[in-house]
């Protein structure tokens, strides 16, 4: 038997099909299993609304469910419920791709397949009591149900066992079966995350790294991957803006609170800088998947625990510097890949037009928008959405604007990278900005340590940090809205007057300061610095 409820809208992940004599042992262990799971399963009284009538409620529950159990035990073809359920569902899977797992409870997989055993005797009662078009029915699905592949539970092995089987098989096929959505976040990713779902099968790794810019889509990727292998483990937990939680909560309130969750235990509280016994030995008993979003410091990993974790644990870490990763004894680090240009117009177009493609007349602005966010799922997520509905004349003046001005959405996400900087770091950042992106990287190294001590040092923890690049190994070059939001660093400590800003490139602000002898004593060092470039570049 089974119960109901009174909506045909889907709100159950799992129907449960049973006799009364597993009601309970075996199903009640189930049943307990799949909701520890946090799978909503459509049960007996749990759902049963007063006053239905049970043969709709049960069809209605199967219609609303995505997958149905089928415990097949030695008693189960007296019900002639149970028989009507079985029929209703073998339908659905024909009729739907409904799923269908049958656990055959003490009792052989081939007496269902061909009506033997106790399953004969119940069958032939039926036979003299009920219509022959009826009964038909009824075997005919009941034998299908016996062809399927399912878990025949015997006495090789505890009954513990086989449930935890049984709900790891529930959780691998429900995943399986969810629709692909063309969903926005998901355009481009792909490959990577079939790559990454290899890694993790892989016993010798642990800790893996994913590194890129700001908005290139760390946090997508790993939810991606995430939400593809959890099933396999005991604990799982996403833990997303590692570094902002911290900052608003204590790094000791952001552990109590992940450990609450991982130990199912409320108001941990440790306030010492390790775990201690018996926290140590409880962590190390159960396999967990962590994902620690946006870290930007390795000690950030070590104070969380992670060591402890069972064998088989997985964390995922995802950094905007490679040298964190490092530091945090990544077994593998994963630079996050900016998109294609065909995957760029695709996500673009979602949000500008709520299509897969841009309309005939906006493709050639929509290639200029694509160009400019090269590759940065940020900013055309961001770009898309404020051209919604716009007119051609707008998209054309937001082209322009973009010469300039880096939107603010995109800004606060990219500047926010330049937190933390020392000094060295910062200027060598805004001196790539104004003068030299896209030259040699030797004479860009040449030219910096002429002014900085340790200005190769600054050049690679720049690039650890996804702020600068190289392009082919021999030319430095940065992200065309990082090179924008630099020069508006400069611009805005010299609204007024350009001769006080720090660098000048500008050929009008240039020309004006020279020609009204405007150059203060700053602009002086850093402009001779850019006359330097232009005479021997």
């Amino acid at each position: 038997m089974a119960s109901s409820s009174s909506s045909c809208s889907t709100k159950h992940q799992v129907f449960l099909s049973f006799r009364g004599e597993t009601r309970f042992n075996f199903t009640a262990h189930l049943l307990k299993a799949l909701k520890d799971k946090a799978l909503n399963v459509f049960f007996d009284e749990d759902t049963l609304e007063t006053g239905e009538q049970l043969l709709p409620a049960l069809s209605q529950g199967i219609a609303a469910s995505n997958l149905s159990i089928i415990v097949l035990s030695k008693d189960f073809a007296s019900s002639k419920s149970c028989l009507a359920e079985v029929s209703d569902i073998m339908d659905r899977n024909r009729s739907e791709g409904h799923i269908v797992l049958p656990i055959f409870y003490h009792v052989d997989p081939s007496n269902v397949r061909n009506l033997g055993g106790s399953f004969k005797t119940s069958f032939e009662d039926h036979e003299s009591r009920r219509p022959t078009d009826e009964v038909k029915r009824w075997t005919d699905a009941f034998a299908k149900v016996g062809k399927l592949k399912g878990i025949h539970i015997q006495d090789n092995k505890s009954e513990t066992e086989y449930i935890q089987d049984i709900v790891d098989d529930v959780t691998r096929k429900l995943m399986n079966s969810a629709p692909r959505i063309t969903s926005e976040k998901l355009v481009g990713i792909d490959d990577q995350k079939k790559m990454l779902l290899g890694l993790i099968e892989q016993a010798d790794i642990r800790v893996i790294g994913f590194w890129g810019m700001g908005g290139i889509g760390k946090t997508i990727l790993a939810n991606a991957v995430f939400e593809e292998v959890s099933p396999k483990f005991e604990c799982r937990l996403f833990l997303k803006d590692v570094s902002e939680k911290i900052k608003k909560q204590g790094d000791e309130s952001l552990r109590n609170e992940l450990l609450s969750k991982l130990l199912d235990e409320k108001e941990i509280c440790i306030d010492t800088p390790s775990i201690s016994y018996p926290y140590q030995d409880r962590l190390n008993n159960i396999k967990v998947l962590l994902v620690l979003d946006d870290v930007s410091d390795p000690d950030q990993i070590d104070f969380m625990g992670v060591k402890y974790f069972g064998p088989g644990s997985k964390i995922i870490v995802t950094s905007r510097d490679r040298q964190v990763l490092r530091n945090g004894r990544a077994n593998h680090i994963h630079e996050v890949k900016k998109l294609n240009k065909n995957d760029s117009l695709q996500l673009f177009s979602t949000f500008a037009f709520k299509l897969l493609n841009p309309v005939a007349d906006f493709q050639d602005l929509s290639c200029k928008f694509v160009e400019y966010a090269q590759g940065s799922p940020l900013a055309l997520k961001v770009l898309g959405s404020n051209l919604y509905t716009k007119s051609k004349k707008e998209w054309e003046s937001e082209v322009d604007k973009l010469k300039q001005y880096v939107e603010p959405k995109i800004s606060q996400i990219l500047k926010s990278s330049l937190d933390g900087l020392g000094e060295l770091e910062k200027n060598i950042f805004l001196d790539v900005a104004c003068f030299l992106k896209g030259e040699k990287m030797d004479i860009v190294e040449k030219i910096l340590s002429n002014y900085y001590m340790g200005a190769m040092c600054g050049i690679r923890n720049l690039v650890d940090k996804c702020l600068l690049d190289s392009i082919d190994g021999y030319h430095i070059c940065m992200h065309d809205m990082l090179e924008e939001i630099g020069k508006d660093i400069v611009r805005q400590k010299c609204k007024e007057n350009p001769g006080k800003c720090s660098r000048i490139w500008f050929p009008k602000d240039v020309d004006q300061v020279l020609r009204y002898n405007q150059v203060s004593a700053n602009c002086i060092y850093i402009f001779f610095r850019c006359l330097f470039l232009t005479i021997s570049l």
